[in-house]
């Protein structure tokens, strides 16, 4: 077969593509949709920013978690109001984790995995709470947790082995974000997409075991114990330099410092 004939595509496999042309294109023009960084503060710009320029901020390592929530704090609130721009910004300024969730569940399932993607992360934004930390972590962890439901009980018989089809959504974008290298650890079958999401969730987006446990219907301990074996292998990946990578550093200080948020009580359940 010739090279350059293209692949067939799988259904909804060019949607992420196409809002981010879109999303491109809110941040041209003279009155670009923007955010007051001057009224946010915390580091941000002391001026408009638009909502492309604002997403590469957000998601650089250097973005502090406090600045990361007050800007996602105003975008849902924007987006709760029912203007369809900024609902449409909200889901560009969230693209580079959509990408990511987007490429483990394409790993799983043949179905629509980006439509599935878009359309929970729309509906998680009018349910998230705001007042608590992480909100953009809640919002994508509420996506990929009821993305996946869906894809589930559309694909009845699938084994839940990686899907390595011709048509799987490429993986990410370099944002210079610490979950690409959760994604370069599942490529190299050092973790399984199950605990890339795991570890992304629980160490890199803020949720406590005990609230992802509540969220996925698994118990607390068999989630810690999980973690806990894929960290080891992560972190003997990263030392041996198997996942060489410039962002690698981020990852292993965050799971060698954070508190395990290891069970009040040991009983298996």
């Amino acid at each position: 077969m010739d090279r350059r004939t293209p692949a067939v595509s799988r259904p909804g496999e060019t949607l992420l593509n196409d809002i981010e042309y879109r999303f491109r294109l809110m941040g041209q023009g003279p009155s670009p949709l923007s955010v007051d960084g001057r009224n946010l503060g915390l580091g941000l710009p002391c001026r408009a920013v638009a909502l492309p320029e604002l997403s590469a901020i957000l998601m650089h390592p250097s973005c502090g978690y406090a600045a990361r929530d007050a800007a996602w704090r105003l975008l849902v609130r924007r987006a709760r109001t029912g203007d369809s721009a900024w609902r449409a910004g909200a889901v560009g300024v969230a693209l580079p984790g959509l990408r990511f969730k987007a490429y483990l569940l394409a790993k799983l399932f043949t179905g629509d995995v980006q439509a599935a993607i878009v359309e929970h992360f729309l509906r998680a934004l009018a349910t998230v709470d705001v007042d608590r930390p992480g909100v953009v972590g809640s919002l994508l962890s509420a996506a990929f947790s009821k993305a996946r439901a869906e894809l589930r009980e559309l694909e009845p018989a699938s084994s839940g082995a990686p899907n390595h089809a011709p048509g799987a959504v490429l993986p990410p974008t370099p944002y210079g974000h610490p979950d690409l290298v959760l994604a370069r650890a599942f490529r190299a079958e050092v973790i399984t997409a199950q605990e890339a999401e795991l570890i992304g969730a629980t160490y890199l987006e803020g949720v406590s075991l005990t609230a992802y446990a509540e969220r996925t219907g698994q118990p607390r301990w068999n989630l810690y114990k999980q973690r806990t074996a894929a960290v080891a292998r992560l972190k003997a990946a990263i030392e041996s330099g198997e996942l060489s990578d410039p962002y690698a550093d981020v990852v292993n200080e965050a799971t060698a410092t954070l508190a395990f948020d290891a069970p009040t009580t040991w009983k298996r359940p």
